[in-house]
């Protein structure tokens, strides 16, 4: 038997390639709001880069992770100066 089919019955599952896609690319860009807020001195746009980085890890459904993400780079629009 696999160890990955040995681990579905105890309620873990890898993640879809779409969620490991959109995990990575809001990663990457809280990463780059966190650092452009560090170097202007904005903090807000530091708070939510860090939000973009953090939230995929305590979001496990796609789509929702999908809408916070666009949900917090619009706030990175709306917050710009």
């Amino acid at each position: 038997m696999n160890s990955i089919d040995a681990t579905q019955p105890l309620g873990f599952a890898l993640p879809t390639p779409a969620y490991l896609v959109g995990a990575l690319l809001f990663g990457l860009i809280g990463l780059a709001a966190y650092r452009y807020g560090g170097k202007v001195g904005q903090s807000q746009t530091r708070w939510i880069g860090l939000a973009l980085m953090l939230y995929p890890y305590a979001i496990s459904a796609t789509w929702l992770m999908y809408l916070i993400g666009a949900a917090l780079c619009g706030a990175l629009y709306w917050f710009r100066d």
